[in-house]
């Protein structure tokens, strides 16, 4: 059987999914994809008002997944962990084959109900 990581390690790999677990935050992190952003600019990509676009930050921030330094008045962000994206691109690829095996019995099951050869329930 294989070892299992130690509770520490899964605790950091639960708090990552967490943060990642909410469209919101998800749709900050793609839009500072392109380069770094001040609150107010992220806030006119993702909508939102500006304290749950901050609460959503902190929530990055303290996952890791994010940085920010301050400049004046405004507090810039940006992508401080590019994992993330391989995490997305991965749940992406697996949404995909799920949903290509889901069109394949689909097509399948319509085939065989079209030349009436399907089994009768």
């Amino acid at each position: 059987m294989r070892a299992l990581p130690s509770d520490e390690v899964l605790e950091k790999i639960a708090d990552v999914l967490k943060a990642l677990a909410d469209p919101t935050r998800l749709r900050i992190l793609h839009v500072l994809q392109d380069g770094e952003l001040c609150v107010s600019d992220i806030l006119g990509h993702v909508g939102g008002s500006q304290a749950n676009v901050s609460k959503h930050l902190s929530v990055l921030k303290r996952a890791g997944l994010v940085g920010c330094h301050r400049e004046g008045l405004n507090v810039f962000y940006h992508i401080s962990d590019d994992g993330v994206f391989a995490i997305c691109r991965n749940v992406c690829d697996s949404l995909q084959i799920r949903l290509d095996r889901e069109r394949e019995t689909l097509a399948e099951a319509r085939s065989r109900m079209d030349t009436g050869t399907g089994s009768p329930d």
